[in-house]
């Protein structure tokens, strides 16, 4: 008799807000390891904002979900059966898998974690795409100098956070975009930022204007739409940009309309720029480096949004686009052993 497991596949193209309809929990058989494939217990599973645009058949930077089949992001795991060389019953790792409890994965499609150093959890994370998303957007685009002002959208998401973070060890007056009085708190109170703005409650653009009196040198955009209106009229010469999302509009059925920015890149110099954290992929590295650095010198701090049980995986994500999460959403499936 084979033993069965959950599983989770994409079944329609969302239009607008991704439903529960959209998505189907179907069993099927765990397989064995073949010579060189290993067998990993699904025990955190990432689920990110980025995943949205995926379930849409349209050209991107990576190709979109197949209808029918299973949804995958970043997943830690823990073999326990191998046939390959590299890796031992136990070890812990790191790899883009399928939305199921187990996997059947090649040896090279992961790589083994040090869960020692830092909690599990944490290498999608602070540790992980999004520490490393903020690292390199922040520091290779953005290039925040001492005294500047730097202005995150989204900030107390998993991204924003350690965005804010690391403008304030780089010396800058830090600003915080979030949707509630619990994370405006929080960015303040623990993350240190100089000042933070609940845009569902206040006027951006004035309370941008009170928080900027020397205007805006850096903005990470994480959302877009009309918050990103109100930052244009701030910019200082040679400002920059680098723009990682825009979850206002992942949702919209229609193209997204707004203010037209030449005007104000052109007049202020500005270097606005799109990336993803892919580019970088060969300083992945360097950048782990010096975020654990960070983290084990107490200068970082990380929260994590962890939802339990491999049943709630689609609430988990639905609760992405109406600000759940505070920090990096995850779900947990399974103990480590």
């Amino acid at each position: 008799m084979r033993i069965m497991q959950k599983q989770i596949k994409l079944i329609n193209r969302p239009k607008g807000t991704p439903t529960k309809d959209d998505f189907k929990m179907i069993s099927g058989p765990i397989e064995s390891a073949s010579d060189g494939e290993v067998v990993v217990k699904t025990v955190y599973i990432s689920v990110d904002p980025y995943l949205r645009g995926r379930m849409n058949d349209t050209k991107s930077y990576i190709p979109p979900f197949a209808l029918n089949e299973m949804i995958t992001s970043g997943v830690i795991g823990q073999v326990i059966q191998s046939n390959s060389s590299l890796f031992d019953k136990g070890d812990v790792v790191l790899g883009a898998l399928p939305w199921q409890e187990y996997s059947v994965v090649k040896e090279n499609a992961v790589r083994k974690i040090d869960h020692q150093m830092a909690p599990a959890s944490a290498y999608l994370s602070v540790l992980g795409m999004t520490g490393l998303t903020a690292y390199f957007g922040l520091l290779d685009i953005g290039k925040p100098k001492e005294g500047e002002t730097v202005v995150v959208s989204g900030a107390a998401g998993a991204v924003g956070s350690i965005v804010g973070q690391i403008a304030k060890l780089k010396g800058a007056h830090v600003v915080g975009i979030a949707g509630s009085e619990e994370k405006v708190k929080y960015l303040i109170d623990e993350l240190r930022f100089d000042a933070a703005i609940n845009y569902k409650t206040q006027n951006v653009a004035q309370a941008l204007r009170e928080a900027c009196p020397n205007g805006i040198d850096v903005y990470f955009e994480n959302v877009g739409g009309e918050i990103s209106d109100a930052i244009f009229p701030l910019l200082n010469n040679f400002a920059r940009i680098p723009v990682c999302g825009a979850i206002s509009s992942y949702n919209n059925e229609q193209a997204d309309v707004g203010p037209r920015v030449q005007g104000y890149l052109i007049k202020t110099s500005s270097l606005m720029q799109g990336f993803t954290v892919g580019n970088y992929s060969a300083r992945f590295g360097e950048g782990a480096k010096e975020l654990a650095t960070w983290l084990k010198e107490g200068k970082l701090k990380y929260e994590e949004t962890i939802t339990e049980g491999f049943d709630h995986t689609i609430d988990a994500f639905l609760d992405l686009f109406n600000g759940a999460n505070l920090g990096k959403a995850i779900v947990k499936v399974a103990d480590i052993e």
